[in-house]
């Protein structure tokens, strides 16, 4: 039985993961910081596709819990999925600096050293899958958060070009709005986007799986978000910024 490693596996798109790797009958490794309600998501999982989870509480942006998961991985993993982050309500020069730092350690620093962490088994193996969760925020200007998913764009882009040759495959998942607890977390105002721009998180695992299936290096969830993002692509950066701050102030 394949053995699949989710990282923020609670809620949102790291549980979508988990329900379907669940029902492709992976045993699953849920990642989280909350003991308790990993717990309660193992036991629905094993209760409605009979499948094993174990759970590992740990807290990404310290260092004792990147260790606790590393030790895991090399253990041995057929996918590891990094899921884990958060986002930061109102400007760049009004959020603490030592909160953007905890933002780099989790989006940056621990999908490097996760990713490092699982692949030299993978490679041995000469199989595995690692998909690492970044956002079409990667493809315009906002903050840190976009900042921070270029870089996991890049990295994971990258990564895939290093294994070419091998039956290891990287992939970045660059999905839009999609509904689950980041906003509300992060104190949010949705009620600016248009439910036009809303995706679901079990259609969003559903194309990334796909996607990963066929070799994608970068998954584009949704055919509205692959136009914006081709787009985007187009447009001068200036443009792009100001429509991301526009957008933002809504």
């Amino acid at each position: 039985m394949p053995t699949a490693l989710i990282t923020g596996a609670t809620a949102g798109i790291g549980a979508a993961f988990a329900r379907r790797l669940a029902a492709d009958g992976f045993s699953l490794v849920l990642v989280a910081r909350d003991e308790k309600r990993l717990v309660s998501v193992a036991e629905e999982l094993r209760l409605r596709y009979g499948v094993s989870s174990e759970v590992l509480a740990a807290d990404l942006v310290t260092d004792e819990g990147l260790e606790a998961v590393e030790r895991r991985l090399g253990e041995g993993v057929d996918l590891l999925v990094n899921n884990a982050g958060f986002g930061h309500q109102g400007h760049f020069l009004d959020v603490p600096a030592e909160e953007e730092l905890r933002m780099l350690k989790l989006h940056c620093e621990a999908v490097l050293r996760l990713t490092l962490a699982a692949l030299p088994g993978m490679r041995a193996r000469d199989r595995g899958a690692v998909i690492n969760v970044a956002s079409v925020a990667a493809f315009f200007t906002r903050g840190s958060y976009s900042a921070s998913k270029a870089w996991v764009v890049n990295f994971s882009e990258s990564t895939a070009i290093e294994m070419a040759g091998t039956r290891v495959r990287v992939m970045a998942l660059c999905p839009g709005f999609v509904h689950t607890e980041f906003h509300e977390r992060a104190s949010m105002d949705k009620s600016g986007i248009p439910e036009f721009f809303w995706l679901s998180a079990d259609n969003v695992v559903r194309e990334a799986m796909r996607d990963l299936a066929r070799g994608v290096r970068v998954s584009i969830p949704d055919l509205r978000y692959k136009v914006i993002v081709r787009v985007g692509r187009l447009l001068p950066l200036g443009l792009i910024g100001q429509f991301s701050r526009r957008l933002a102030r809504r």
